[in-house]
C-alpha cells in the first residue's frame, strides 16, 4: 500500500471534531488555513508554524472526552459546546449575555430555569473538567499520530487564555507538593502559552464569528477578546489581514488551502489504519455504551472477509471502514444515545449518523472511496435499513460483511434499553436475520465463525479460505504496572462510574476507591476519566 498524506486524512477526520463540538463541518479546516496565514504574517519559525497548523486542525479533536458528563449536566453537550464556543469565558458579563441564552434558548420555561441554575452553580467546575478531558485527549491523539512534541504541548494548552483566572506569572514553575502549570490545561498564561495554541485559539474564534457575522463579526470578536482570552499582538495582526484572508476562506475549498499550506516536510503515513483506529476510539469514548465497539467491528469485519476469500485490498478496506463506520455518531448528542426510549425526532437523528460518517470520510481524498461502505452499515437486504433504505442489489459484499459485524457486535454490548446479550443469543439473533434475508447469510456465517462460534454452518459452498488465527487470545498483561484491582477500577471508570459507585461495586470504602483512582491516574499519567478511558480502550482492558 502506498503511503498517504497525514494532512489529507486529518482534513476529512477533522469533520468528526466539528460535529462533536456542535460546529459547522469545515470549521477546523478553515481555522487551519487561517492559522497558516497568521503564522506567516507573524513570521513564526517553521516548528512553530507547524505546531499552529496541526493544533488548529485538531483543536476540538478531544471534545468527545466530556460528552457523557456534559450531556448529564445540561441535557445536550452539542448545545453546551456551541454556547461555550461563542462566549468570552474571561468575561462574566458575556457568560450571562451569551452563554446562558444560547444554552437555554428554545427550552420550556421550567427547563430554562433549571439549566441556568446548573450553569451558575456548576459552570466553573464543568469548564475546568471539560478542558482537562478535551486537552488530554487531544494531546494523546497527537502522540498516537507521532506528531512533534510542540504540537502535543500546544494541544494540551489550546484552551489556556492570555490572561487566565489564577494564572501563574507566565514562568510555568511547579508549585511545591502538586502538579505544576505545565502539567495541566489552563495552567499557563501570557507568553508561556505555546504560540501554536495561541494562534489556533484565535483562528478558531475568528472562523466561528466569521460564519455568524462575516468579517466585521470576526474582527469585533477577536478585538473584544484581545488581552484576555487572546494574544493581543496576534489579534492585531489578524485585524490587519482579516479583510484579505477571510473572504478567501469563504470562496475556496478549505481542504485545498490546507493541503497547499501544510508546512514542509509533508508528513506521510504508510497505512491509514492506525489513524482510523484513533478516530474510532475517540468517537466511542463519547458515551460508555460504545467503548471498544469500533475496534471490535473492525476486527470482525476483516476476519470475516478473510474467511470469505475476499481480496486482500478489500480486507484492508473493511478494517479501516470498521474503525470509522460510527465516527458520525458524535453528531448526535450523547443524551440521545443514552436514553432508554426515543421519540420520533430523536430516532430521526439516530438514523442520520451513517450519513454523517459518510460525509466525514468524504473530506479526505484517501478515505472518500470508503464513504459509501461506512454509510451502508445499517442497511438491510430487504430495504428495511437506514439511512437510504438500500436493497440487496445496492449492497456489495463488503457492505454486507460490515453490516453483519456491526449487528452481531452491537448485541454483545449493553444499551440503555437492554442488557448485553450473551454470545449464543446474539449468534441466534443474527442467524435468524440471515434466514429472513435481512442480513446476508454468507456474511453472517463468516462473522460468527470469526467470533468463534464453532457450530456456525455456511449456508452454501463458496471460496472460503482456512480461518485465520483467532483473536480470542488473552490480552497482554496490564500496561502501566496496574494491579488486578486497579484494572477493575479503570474498567469501572471507563463505564462512567464515580468513586461512590466504584466503592459499591467492589465492596470497598469510598476513600479506598478514591485512592485506587488516584493511583491509576498516576500510573498511566492522566488526570481525567476521558484520558483513562482512551487508555483502557487502546490496551483492550474494557473488552
Amino acid at each position: 500500500m502506498e503511503s498517504v498524506r497525514l494532512a489529507d486524512l486529518l482534513a476529512g477526520l477533522s469533520r468528526q471534531a466539528d460535529l462533536g463540538f456542535g460546529l459547522p463541518i469545515g470549521t477546523a479546516l478553515r481555522s487551519c488555513a487561517l492559522a497558516t496565514r497568521l503564522a506567516d504574517a507573524a513570521g513564526l519559525p517553521a516548528d512553530d508554524a507547524r505546531a499552529a497548523f496541526y493544533t488548529a486542525l485538531l483543536h476540538h479533536v478531544g471534545c468527545t472526552g466530556y460528552a457523557h458528563e456534559t450531556a448529564q449536566l445540561f441535557g445536550d453537550e452539542l448545545a453546551a459546546n456551541t454556547a461555550a464556543a461563542r462566549t468570552d469565558t474571561a468575561s462574566g458579563r458575556d457568560v450571562v449575555t451569551t452563554f446562558l441564552p444560547l444554552l437555554t434558548g428554545g427550552r420550556p420555561a421550567r427547563q430554562r430555569v433549571r439549566l441556568a441554575y446548573r450553569a451558575v452553580v456548576h459552570g466553573d467546575s464543568w469548564g475546568d473538567a471539560f478542558t482537562t478531558a478535551a486537552c488530554e485527549l487531544a494531546r494523546d491523539a497527537a502522540r498516537r499520530l507521532h506528531l512533534p512534541e510542540t504540537v502535543q504541548i500546544s494541544l494540551f494548552h489550546v484552551f489556556d487564555s492570555w490572561r487566565a483566572r489564577g494564572a501563574n506569572d507566565g514562568g510555568g514553575r511547579r508549585a511545591a507538593g502538586g502538579p505544576g502549570p505545565v502539567d495541566r490545561p489552563g495552567g499557563l498564561s501570557g507568553w508561556a502559552v505555546p504560540v501554536g495554541a495561541r494562534v489556533a485559539r484565535l483562528t478558531g474564534v475568528a472562523v466561528l464569528f466569521d460564519t455568524v457575522g462575516g468579517v466585521d463579526g470576526a474582527v469585533t470578536a477577536v478585538r473584544r477578546r484581545a488581552g484576555r482570552m487572546l494574544d493581543p499582538e496576534l489579534a492585531e495582526r489578524f485585524q490587519r489581514g482579516a479583510a484579505r484572508w477571510l473572504p478567501e476562506l469563504a470562496t475556496t475549498d478549505p481542504r485545498r488551502l490546507v493541503l497547499d499550506a501544510e508546512p514542509g516536510p509533508v508528513v506521510t503515513v504508510p497505512d491509514p489504519r492506525p489513524v482510523a483506529e484513533l478516530f474510532g476510539d475517540l468517537a466511542d469514548v463519547a458515551t460508555p455504551y460504545f467503548l471498544g465497539h469500533a475496534r471490535a467491528v473492525a476486527w470482525l469485519a476483516g476476519a470475516a472477509a478473510q474467511r470469505l476469500g475476499l481480496p486482500a485490498d478489500t480486507v484492508a478496506d473493511l478494517r479501516v471502514a470498521g474503525h470509522l463506520h460510527d465516527v458520525g455518531r458524535v453528531g448526535v448528542s450523547a443524551s440521545t444515545w443514552e436514553k432508554p426510549g426515543l421519540d420520533l425526532d430523536e430516532w430521526e437523528q439516530v438514523r442520520l449518523h451513517p450519513y454523517y460518517s459518510e460525509r466525514v470520510l468524504a473530506g479526505s481524498q484517501t478515505l472518500a472511496r470508503l464513504g459509501g461502505l461506512v454509510g451502508r452499515h445499517h442497511e438491510r437486504l430487504d430495504g428495511s435499513g437506514y439511512h437510504r433504505g438500500c436493497t440487496a442489489a445496492e449492497l456489495a459484499m463488503p457492505a454486507r460483511v460490515l453490516a453483519a459485524a456491526d449487528a452481531y457486535r452491537t448485541l454483545l454490548e449493553p444499551r440503555p434499553h437492554r442488557a448485553a446479550w450473551n454470545r449464543e443469543a446474539a449468534g441466534r439473533r443474527v442467524s435468524d436475520e440471515a434466514r429472513r434475508r435481512t442480513l446476508d447469510p454468507d456474511a453472517v456465517w463468516a462473522v460468527l465463525a470469526a467470533a468463534g462460534h464453532g457450530g456456525a454452518v455456511r449456508p452454501a459452498p463458496g471460496t472460503a479460505q482456512p480461518p485465520p488465527a483467532p483473536s480470542g487470545a488473552p490480552p497482554p498483561p496490564a500496561p502501566g504496572g496496574l494491579s488486578d484491582r486497579e484494572v477493575e477500577v479503570l474498567r469501572l471508570l471507563a463505564l462512567g462510574c464515580g468513586n461512590a459507585e466504584i466503592a459499591t461495586r467492589l465492596v470497598i470504602s469510598r476513600r479506598t476507591a478514591e485512592h485506587h483512582v488516584q493511583h491509576v491516574y498516576a500510573k498511566i499519567d492522566v488526570s481525567s476519566r476521558a484520558a483513562a478511558t482512551l487508555f483502557a480502550v487502546r490496551h483492550r482492558l474494557v473488552e
